[in-house]
């Protein structure tokens, strides 16, 4: 691609250049740089290529985004066919504001633009032509350069701050980056949110100038406009994973134990209910995905979420529900409480609340657990012990009595300065809705370690099984040998981890015979 000529047509008497990688220096060492990792990855037809550093100077490294950009020549002819495309399609402002007429203004551009560019670059091969689509649509209707960071699947966040600094990104792997990607100006973050405010039908301007949008592929934006954000306009990007995590995926990155996976699936299995708590970016949404992969498959399940955050394998009975924002005149919003109130005359077996933070919410959702329904939650707190001081104080106000109704409760940490998630603890809820800790994090260690016996979550599992104590202890050595299994076998894919449950669920002896003989199951 990126040594391929783009030619124009002869009468035009002007050859376009051709392709070549831009000149960001990031493929060269010097002894102030450092390149830590390479990666290449494609968005739509443009191949991208990253290149992470640590410089001299810098605090952070540094994420430097290269792609097949175009020549000046080129550039000077596209944005000449930009300019024609605009005036061909011939749109209103109503039409660019009305984000009902979104999906006429892209069919437009769509049916021009391959004319224009088949007019201007005749000679061109068909995977140049698509490149050129390609650009020409982010360039007219798209987000630019933060829509090619979009595409990276190792970033979490995408952060806009003002025009006068630049793009920074969160990575999986290496925490916050600073990227070399620039805002012109501010008017062009305001075009941007304006662009991700019309793709769901909302505004921001200067009198709602606070934007909280969910996009349709679940990405989560916040934007806000000066002079509520003092330095400047600001995009706040949360995308949404393609690739969730699943049990065998937290064991791999020893987020979780063996044991404390198989502690926690039997609890699931006979459907008592967890709150997963833990601070902001501490994996709580990761670990509910991974956890709810335990989930029978001949169960009913609702999930609740403000972003699409939730993905369960195929084989179970899933309805997920998302929460919906008010329109510009404030009509239309439907909220977690409205949907948690709705779900309960749904039949279902168990709920999933993505998170719970207001008071009417906790009580709906104690409610559904006191009407006989599993229910999992995330909830923000550091520690087991802080989650039953949030839960029983203003403004949440439950009253302690019934917070057995919990049966465990499960903490999520994250070093900031390491990046590295892990469990923190794993507590029970006594009758007297204290909490007890049974399993904590040893930092220095790096492991989860046992530090009391449980006095409630053991016999609660005994009571409603009619399991032994012996009994109980062989089934947990039974799935913690499974999940050695997946493991050996790498089998980590949310469909392949959701066979494997299912066929627990469904046929136990047929799939020991597997794990006892670790033959391949799938």
């Amino acid at each position: 691609m990126a040594k391929k000529t783009i030619k124009k047509k002869k009468s035009t008497k002007k050859k376009a250049a051709k392709t070549k990688p831009a000149k960001k220096g990031a493929a060269k060492k010097t002894s102030d740089t450092k390149i830590i990792d390479t990666y290449d990855y494609r968005s739509g037809q443009i191949p991208i290529k990253v290149t992470i550093k640590k410089k001299q100077g810098e605090f952070v490294p540094l994420y430097e985004l290269e792609i097949s950009v175009i020549s000046k020549t080129t550039e000077m002819i596209l944005e000449k066919v930009r300019q024609e495309l605009i005036k061909k399609v011939s749109l209103g402002i109503a039409e660019i504001s009305d984000f009902k007429k979104t999906g006429l203004v892209e069919e437009k551009f769509e049916q021009i633009i391959s004319i224009l560019v088949q007019k201007y670059f005749p000679d061109s091969d068909a995977e140049t032509m698509e490149f050129l689509k390609t650009y020409l649509k982010i360039k007219s209707l798209g987000l630019g350069n933060l829509e090619l960071l979009m595409s990276d699947h190792g970033l979490e966040e995408i952060v806009v701050n003002q025009s006068g600094e630049t793009v920074w990104v969160y990575h999986k792997k290496y925490g916050w980056l600073k990227t070399n990607v620039n805002m012109k100006d501010e008017e062009e973050i305001r075009h941007y949110a304006s662009i991700i405010g019309r793709k769901i039908g909302r505004q921001i301007t200067v009198l709602t100038p606070l934007l909280d949008a969910h996009l349709t592929g679940g990405d989560r934006v916040n934007a806000t406009l000066s002079p509520v954000s003092t330095a400047g306009n600001t995009i706040t990007i949360r995308k949404f994973s393609k690739d969730p995590w699943t049990i065998t995926k937290f064991l791999k990155m020893k987020t979780m134990t063996v044991e404390a996976a198989a502690l926690i699936w039997t609890a699931i299995q006979y459907e008592m209910s967890a709150i997963i708590a833990g601070g902001t970016a501490s994996g709580k949404t990761s670990t509910m995905n991974a956890l709810a992969t335990l989930f029978p498959p001949n169960q009913r399940i609702i999930s609740i979420e403000d972003t699409r955050e939730i993905q369960l394998p195929k084989f179970l009975h899933w309805v997920p529900l998302n929460t919906t924002l008010p329109n510009p005149e404030g009509k239309g919003e439907v909220t977690m409480g409205d949907l948690l109130v709705n779900s309960l005359r749904m039949r279902p077996d168990r709920i999933i609340v993505g998170e719970v933070r207001r008071k009417k919410e906790t009580e709906t959702l104690f409610e559904a657990i006191h009407t006989g329904h599993s229910v999992y939650a995330t909830f923000h707190a550091n520690s087991a012990r802080e989650t039953v001081e949030r839960l029983t104080n203003p403004p949440i106000d439950v009253p302690k009595i019934m917070l057995p109704a919990i049966s465990m409760v499960i903490v999520q940490f994250r070093n900031r300065r390491t990046g590295l998630r892990r469990t923190f603890q794993v507590a029970e809820i006594l009758p007297s809705g204290e909490q007890n800790v049974i399993l904590q994090y040893n930092a220095k260690k790096d492991m989860l370690e046992q530090v009391s016996k449980s006095k409630a979550l053991y016999q609660n599992i005994q009571l409603y099984t009619g399991m032994t104590p012996a009994e109980l202890k062989n089934n947990l050595k039974e799935k913690e040998k499974i999940l050695k299994y997946l493991i050996t076998n790498n089998i980590e894919d949310v469909d392949n981890v959701g066979r494997i449950m299912a066929e627990y669920y469904t046929d136990k002896e047929n799939l020991m015979k597997h794990v006892n003989s670790n033959k391949k199951f799938l």
